[in-house]
């Protein structure tokens, strides 16, 4: 990755979080908590930028469309993000993986 890579990464950051800031307040204070809870779960491919990205798109047409952000993802916030990545290997999988020497882990 050279220097242009990562700048290019910066901007395209600084543009997503200003998106983010530009939602209602509700749909900011869920989207921190999915942030948080993809940061700490780590879904395989997060770095690629489509899962958040997909989240602002989201949000910010329900947003147009006057929905609340709990009409959007229901009671249960939690239950929303799990479904999202539902069929996403995480980084606790491949670990749990390599500890079990399960495909792409470590053999015994």
């Amino acid at each position: 990755m050279g220097i242009r890579d990562i700048l290019e990464g910066k901007k395209q950051w600084r543009a997503h979080v200003a998106r983010v800031k530009a939602l209602p307040a509700d749909y900011r204070i869920v989207y921190d908590e999915l942030q948080k809870y993809y940061f700490k779960v780590g879904p395989v491919g997060i770095e690629d930028g489509t899962l958040l990205s997909g989240i602002v798109d989201f949000f910010e047409q329900g947003a147009a469309d006057g929905k609340s952000a709990r009409e959007l993802v229901g009671e249960d916030v939690a239950a929303f993000a799990d479904d999202l990545i539902a069929d996403t290997p995480t980084y606790a999988d491949k670990y749990r993986d390599s500890l079990t020497g399960g495909s792409g882990g470590a053999k015994e």
